[in-house]
């Protein structure tokens, strides 16, 4: 049972995973940063909760000033990659060519682990001493990746869901609304030719 601690450990530290909620004002835009090192495994994955057309700007730019992603009037989307140099990389969200809307975006970015030499002797040293603890790493590490990714799909869905229930809302509203103006109309009009044939048939002494 003496490897129950590390185990425990290791798959709480496996991957760091960072979500958030912010909202990007109109002609405004919002960075973040992440100081990694080489080959290090990161994911940015975002969804638009609110505001206007449910779009935004999205880059990824790493130390060098190098884009590594860019995209425009995105709702959601989903950016792997491995870092190709040590250093900061900025991720940023854009709202500019919004006039007057503000966004709301749920974004988390996924940090792998990066075993530095010294760990990584530990590790072979730990696999001389018991050959199943690596295969045990590695089901670990599999298992904590799924379980962060299953809990990511969990928050897009209810966004998502969010946002689907708000588009039938406002539709069942504006249904609601044109079926009673139509309502109000058609008796307006059948008021308006009562009337008429009232005063078309009415029989007018002359006195």
């Amino acid at each position: 049972m003496r490897w129950l601690v590390p185990c425990i450990l290791f798959i709480t530290s496996i991957v760091a995973t960072h979500c958030y909620f912010i909202t990007v004002d109109a002609h405004a835009e919002e960075c973040f940063f992440d100081k990694v090192e080489f080959g290090t495994k990161m994911g940015l994955t975002f969804e638009i909760a609110e505001g206007g057309f449910l779009d935004i700007d999205v880059k990824i730019v790493g130390p060098d000033g190098k884009k590594i992603y860019e995209g425009e009037q995105e709702s959601s989307g989903k950016y792997t990659f491995a870092a190709h140099t040590p250093g900061v990389y900025t991720y940023c969200f854009s709202n500019q060519k919004s006039s007057m809307t503000p966004k709301v975006v749920m974004f988390n970015m996924d940090i792998g682990e990066n075993r530095k030499p010294n760990e990584e002797a530990a590790g072979a040293d730990g696999q001389d001493a018991d050959g199943n603890h690596g295969k045990l790493d590695d089901m670990i590490k599999d298992l904590s990746t799924s379980l962060w990714g299953v809990k990511n799909e969990q928050e897009y869905m209810q966004v998502r869901d969010r946002n689907h229930r708000a588009i039938n809302e406002s539709t069942n509203f504006r249904v609601v609304v044109w079926a009673f103006f139509e309502a109000m109309v058609l008796v307006l009009v059948t008021i308006g030719q009562i009337y008429y044939l009232k005063r078309f048939f009415e029989v007018r002494r002359i006195v």
